[in-house]
């Protein structure tokens, strides 16, 4: 039976994960055992922050949609709830980017809310 060696599928892996370090500090970029180590809770962090970052933009959307509401004479929860039962089906981002960029729809629809 042939010795069978491993060398070239062994440097491809370790160059492929090395190429994902680069730009990192010291051995964390050049040693494989670092590297590897770095990797895996770097990726651990970047799929816990994909999860993060929907809670941050909807309490982003809460905050824009409550200084709108405010300004036009209603808090937060009557809105959405007067929303709620008038059948308005809009969520969220629609609303504060209404807020934003088309005050005077988002007047009508407090107005909607209030009624």
């Amino acid at each position: 039976m042939t010795r069978i060696k491993r060398g070239l599928q062994v440097k491809k892996r370790h160059k492929k994960l090395l190429k994902l370090t680069k730009g990192y500090w010291g051995q964390r970029k050049n040693v494989f055992k670092r590297a590897k180590e770095t990797l895996l809770r770097a990726m651990a962090y970047a799929y816990k922050g994909r999860k993060l970052r929907k809670r941050d933009m909807r309490a982003l959307f809460i905050a824009r949609i409550k200084a709108a509401s405010v300004q036009n004479g209603l808090s937060y929860n009557k809105f959405i709830f007067g929303l709620k039962k008038a059948n308005v089906d809009l969520n969220r981002k629609m609303l504060s980017q209404l807020a934003i960029f088309e005050p005077k729809a988002f007047t009508r629809l407090v107005e909607i809310a209030k009624q």
